[in-house]
């Protein structure tokens, strides 16, 4: 499989001597399984005049860091849909699919850093808060009626437990490593297990969706949802059982404690020793 990339382009805290803002694009490799070593994957920052903001500047930056890192990846994340029609335009010039995304952890805490070490060292900073990204959601979606499992289950694992997870047998699936989460190897991980005779298509189904992260929801009922790309969400099971709901106050919590971290398991029942799919997942707030 090749490398998947985060990218960021938007203006920044920093005036330059004509008091526009300075705009900077950011580019890192997604870390993609559970052992990557997140030093070793390619970063590329560069700074843009506000004049010059346009998709020919953005997929020459984006063509110098493919020659920077040596090959182009086969897919591109970006969390700030404010950029869609211009980071979509720049990718698709370079022959690369770009995908609006919340599963954009190691890009989140770079720029957090940049934020907090980077751009206050340059001339121009003005302090202030990170501008927005939040757009309003739609409701959440249904399942497709021939996707929907047949059986689900709330479960926890120890984070030492991932350390085997490249053993695992998985036909889909992506993961990161627990530190770029900040969490521990004591820590309870929780997550949900579904089951279903369909679970091949099940898993290659939501493969093709940006998984962002699980939620229960009790806004106007009570259902665990699963967030998908940067607005989307779909109802996984409306839940009315007591036993059941205090199992999904039970997650919430465990995945608070956890850092947000938390887990989908895809497998054709309960016996099965393999996985159709499995994702390790962070909910994040951008």
């Amino acid at each position: 499989m090749g490398s998947i990339w985060e990218i960021d382009f938007y203006s920044r805290p920093i005036l330059d001597d004509n008091q526009k803002k300075i705009w900077e694009v950011l580019v890192c490799e997604s870390p993609l399984d559970i052992s990557t070593k997140v030093d070793s994957l390619f970063r590329y920052a560069q700074y843009c005049s506000s004049t010059q903001v346009n998709s020919v500047w953005l997929r020459t930056a984006l063509q110098e860091a493919i020659n920077q890192a040596g090959k182009a990846p086969i897919k591109i994340r970006f969390f700030r849909r404010q950029m869609n029609n211009m980071i979509t335009k720049a990718c698709q010039d370079l022959g690369i699919p770009a995908q609006p995304s919340r599963r954009t952890l190691l890009l989140n805490q770079w720029l957090e850093q940049r934020m907090e070490e980077v751009y206050p060292q340059e001339a121009g900073y003005q302090g202030g808060t990170n501008p927005s990204v939040r757009l309003e959601k739609p409701l959440p979606q249904r399942l497709p009626d021939a996707l929907e499992g047949q059986q689900w289950k709330f479960v926890t694992l120890d984070a030492a437990d991932f350390a085997e997870m490249p053993e695992w047998e998985i036909d889909f699936g992506e993961a990161f490593p627990l530190e770029l989460a900040k969490v521990s190897p004591e820590a309870r991980i929780p997550g949900i297990l579904i089951f279903s005779p369909r679970a091949l298509p099940l898993a290659a189904w939501m493969s093709g969706l940006e998984l962002a992260f699980l939620r229960f929801d009790t806004s106007e009922e009570a259902r665990l949802l699963l967030e998908t790309g940067v607005t989307e969400s779909w109802i996984v099971a409306n839940i009315k059982k007591p036993q059941v709901l205090a199992e999904a106050k039970a997650f919430e919590e465990a995945k608070q404690k956890a850092n947000g971290v938390h887990f989908i398991g895809v497998q054709s029942d309960p016996e099965a020793q393999s996985f159709a799919g499995f994702w390790l997942l962070q909910e994040v707030n951008l």
